[in-house]
């Protein structure tokens, strides 16, 4: 009897735990990420177009020696002012100074030897072909003459214009070759001269003319804001790096830059383009012209995708390629997003 109940109680017992599994509800946990959304349209703008590059000047001169030699003396250093006119740097005249008194002995013994047949021949003993010899030898000796004078003057290197030094690339005691550059330098005669050099891309340099108005800031000048104007433009992409490079001429009102420092530049031209503006927010990882943004198409999940920033205002920010078939952007909940996220639109 007392087996019959106790298996009549465990069925009772197992009946019981049976309804209680079948009552309980699975929960599934929701992974989206709250995110709000902005739609894209485009904008059509000014063409602007930032670039960044190194001041120098319109006119560069690497200046050397017309003869060979050793170097004497060089009178400068980089980043000295010099006046037009002023001794930069010297040979040591011991050779050239021989070369000429040997020339000089030469045209006497010429001058000598013709006024000898000139006599001759006023007397009947020498030929005119002896007198016109003598003739051509005193001119071949005075022309001789006045080659080495002209070196001379050539073996001392003088500022052709108002400018500052740019590089040294000669030293005293150096022995040098006729043309070897010895010092290049930069000539300036006022901030008129100055010009920032930027390289553009292909697509920039299409944008930009002639004449096109620009902002410049530069970094030794911290708050400061300079005008300037597009004066050269190149025909003929630079072969080392593919950049076309353009030259502004920056209006200092008399401030006193210096050579070889960088400036950031905002081109406006004649033309337009179409922009994407988008909240500051918006935009992650920002480097340059470049960055990242969160997009989305059906409100559910998001794509992580690069872009290209063409300007930056204080609340936004515009783009010229990256969200090409795109229609919304995040603007909020982006640091909890990776590639592919689900998302939950909140407002």
């Amino acid at each position: 009897m007392k087996p019959i109940i106790f298996a009549a109680f465990i069925l009772i017992v197992l009946q019981s735990c049976g309804g209680k599994a079948t009552t309980q509800t699975a929960v599934v946990k929701d992974e989206s990420i709250p995110v709000k959304l902005f739609p894209l349209s485009s904008d059509t703008r000014q063409a602007q177009v930032a670039a960044s590059g190194l001041l120098s000047t319109e006119e560069t001169a690497g200046l050397g020696f017309k003869i060979g030699g050793i170097i004497e003396s060089v009178l400068v250093t980089e980043g000295q002012m010099v006046r037009k006119g002023q001794l930069l740097a010297t040979l040591k005249p011991t050779e050239i100074s021989a070369q000429v008194q040997q020339v000089a002995l030469s045209v006497e013994k010429a001058r000598r030897d013709y006024q000898r047949a000139h006599n001759l021949y006023q007397d009947s003993v020498a030929t005119l072909e002896q007198l016109q010899n003598a003739q051509t030898g005193l001119d071949l000796a005075q022309q001789q003459y006045r080659q080495v004078a002209f070196n001379r003057q050539y073996a001392n290197i003088y500022a052709p214009s108002d400018g500052f030094v740019v590089k040294q690339l000669g030293h005293a005691g150096e022995q040098v070759s006729a043309g070897t550059q010895v010092i290049a330098m930069n000539a300036v005669s006022g901030a008129s001269r100055w010009v920032l050099k930027v390289g553009l891309t292909d697509k920039q340099w299409a944008l930009v003319n002639k004449g096109d108005k620009a902002t410049v800031q530069f970094d030794a000048f911290p708050g400061k804001t300079f005008t300037a104007i597009v004066t050269q433009k190149a025909l003929a992409a630079n072969p080392i790096n593919g950049s076309f490079e353009v030259e502004l001429q920056p209006d200092f009102k008399g401030v006193q830059p210096g050579a070889g420092i960088f400036g950031k530049a905002v081109i406006l031209t004649s033309g337009t383009q179409e922009l994407v503006p988008i909240p500051y927010e918006s935009l992650l990882e920002a480097e340059g012209k470049e960055g990242f943004v969160f997009v989305s198409n059906d409100g559910k999940t998001v794509q992580r995708v690069g872009v290209q920033i063409a300007a930056i205002e204080p609340d936004r920010v515009f783009v010229n390629a990256g969200l090409e078939g795109h229609r919304y952007i995040v603007t909020s909940g982006s640091p909890y997003l990776t590639d592919g996220s689900r998302i939950k639109v909140i407002r």
